[in-house]
């Protein structure tokens, strides 16, 4: 959680990357204001979170899978098509 590492590489993959990405972010079920990780892993008002790093992926073409168990099966659909 925190940063924008995520939402930046979201922007690069759109504009620079032609073959499918496969992305998994965790943090959907921490509480809301809690700091966890290390010192960057800080939620900066509308961006940072879970919900907003899952959104630019996926409007930068990012496959995002939501389910960690699922993630083998999940790139097996994506890089089987």
């Amino acid at each position: 959680m925190g940063g924008t590492a995520e939402e930046e590489a979201a922007a690069f993959i759109r504009d620079r990357v032609d073959k499918p990405v496969v992305g998994f972010i965790a943090g959907l079920t921490a509480p809301p204001g809690r700091h966890m990780g290390h010192a960057g892993a800080i939620v900066s008002g509308s961006r940072g979170s879970a919900t907003t790093k899952i959104k630019a992926l996926e409007e930068g073409g990012v496959h995002v899978c939501q389910d960690l168990g699922r993630l083998g099966r999940f790139c097996l659909d994506i890089f089987s098509s």
